[in-house]
């Protein structure tokens, strides 16, 4: 019974960790599925970017302090409500685009 509980709990916590392919859905229509496409023709292409870098942005979008190619408020509405997790996942799954 006990490893039954353990192995639910552990199933339903994976559940709940964010998952960086799924959240960037969202962001391949402007950015390509893999990432390889210029957003709108104005942004860098953003395939295999370092995750630090990529958290930076996308806290600076959220909290309405970045403004790259005057994107700051498309990008804003983008982000707005995901978590940190949300960000790290998106940002570790960007950085690992070949």
């Amino acid at each position: 019974m006990k490893k039954i509980v353990i192995a639910t709990l552990f199933a339903g916590s994976t559940l709940l960790m964010a998952d960086g392919a799924a959240l960037f859905a969202k962001c391949a229509g402007c950015h390509g599925q893999n990432g390889e496409k210029a957003a709108l023709g104005k942004s860098a292409i953003i395939k295999g970017q370092d995750a630090a870098k990529t958290v930076e942005q996308l806290k600076g979008y959220k909290a309405g302090t970045l403004n790259q190619h005057g994107m700051g408020a498309l990008m804003k509405g983008q982000v707005a409500s995901m978590s940190d997790a949300d960000i790290q996942a998106v940002a570790d799954h960007i950085a690992a685009m070949k």
